[in-house]
């Protein structure tokens, strides 16, 4: 289902924009209908008020939470069953943040991603990304959502770019809050800037060696690190947000001083950060996690060259909380999987 065919709906059974407002405002936040001042059955038309049961029931099915995986730091990892029986994972992140889904699977086949291993399934519909946020704040507050989940949300632009434009209106969330990730899709950047909506962007850098990208991000869009960095700078000026350039640190593949070389090279002078994140284990990826005192002396590094550097704490460490772990670990052994973490049966939410 697409955000589109639930206004439609709405409106055909007798909703103008202040009904279909509140309504969408209600279920993205996980409200009860009585929240407001003024109760559903003096508010809504009484043929909307009627259709509400069946239009709930099919939102309800659209998602629900069948694992969390809870760590040490407070990060839990949510294993969401769509209505077809595919899952994709997001997570609650300290500090009133999600990470959130936009495809089951990933063409890009990034080498150190257990989502990548698996390809692409399937797209998710807008209304299944936004499910993930109701279901995330039914169980705490969210005010920033990141599209740093499982897929590519450049490959998915329609449905993505419909999602954040209901997050950033009737979802309260601040432009700013809201960070749509890519690995460099020239399709991502142009429509991006056209939106009513411009969220945050990150970019997927990984390497300033094009040929080490190649076979990092193998079916990323050819373009080069400088065509990516004049992109992303391009779009920080139109946008008014600084870019977040993403680093997923690997043990003796892009932590040494070419690295650290061609970082002080694109990035000198942009308007943007750099998150070095220590690489995730995945089991048989192939690659190792540096030791911390590496990842400290390389961001230390960088920002006594000039670059702004943030050395990223990657949540979740204690659970395997790596893109697409979960959903695995779930997939290979689903009777374990149940055992060893709390199975959750949450409540269906009613706008009335």
């Amino acid at each position: 289902m697409r955000i589109h065919d639930l206004k439609q709906r709405l409106r055909q059974a007798g909703a103008g924009p202040s009904h279909e407002h509140r309504f969408l405002r209600t279920w993205l936040r996980a409200q009860p209908g009585n929240s407001t001042k003024r109760p559903p059955e003096k508010f809504f038309p009484a043929s909307l008020l009627a259709a509400l049961p069946a239009i709930e029931t099919d939102l309800a099915a659209l998602a629900r939470i069948q694992v969390v995986d809870a760590g040490e730091d407070g990060s839990e990892r949510l294993l969401v069953a769509l209505a077809d029986g595919q899952t994709v994972e997001s997570v609650l992140l300290p500090r009133e943040g999600l990470c959130v889904s936009s495809q089951v699977g990933c063409a890009v086949g990034c080498q150190f991603c257990m989502t990548g291993q698996s390809g692409l399934l399937r797209q998710l519909g807008s209304a299944e990304i936004i499910a993930q946020v109701a279901l995330a704040r039914a169980r705490r507050p969210v005010r920033k959502v990141v599209f740093m989940g499982m897929g590519e949300p450049s490959h998915n632009l329609d449905n993505v770019m419909e999602a954040i434009e209901l997050l950033g209106t009737a979802g309260n969330i601040g432009h700013k809050n809201l960070v749509f990730s890519t690995v460099g899709d020239p399709r991502a950047f142009e429509r991006l800037a056209q939106g009513t909506v411009k969220p945050a962007l990150a970019l997927s850098l990984h390497t300033t060696r094009a040929d080490l990208r190649r076979t990092l991000l193998p079916r990323a869009p050819n373009l080069s690190p400088q065509e990516l960095v004049d992109a992303c700078e391009r779009y920080a000026r139109a946008s008014g947000y600084p870019i977040q350039y993403q680093w997923t640190l690997l043990e003796g593949v892009n932590d040494g001083p070419e690295e650290i070389e061609g970082i002080v090279r694109l990035l000198s002078g942009k308007w943007g950060v750099l998150n070095i994140i220590p690489f995730n284990e995945v089991e048989g990826a192939g690659f190792n996690r540096p030791a911390w005192e590496r990842c400290e002396q390389m961001a230390r590094t960088l920002h006594q060259r000039g670059i702004l550097t943030k050395l990223r704490y990657s949540a979740g460490q204690d659970v395997d909380g790596g893109c697409g772990q979960l959903r695995a670990r779930v997939a290979a052994n689903p009777r374990a999987g149940a055992a060893q973490m709390r199975l959750v049966r949450g409540p269906t939410p009613s706008v009335r």
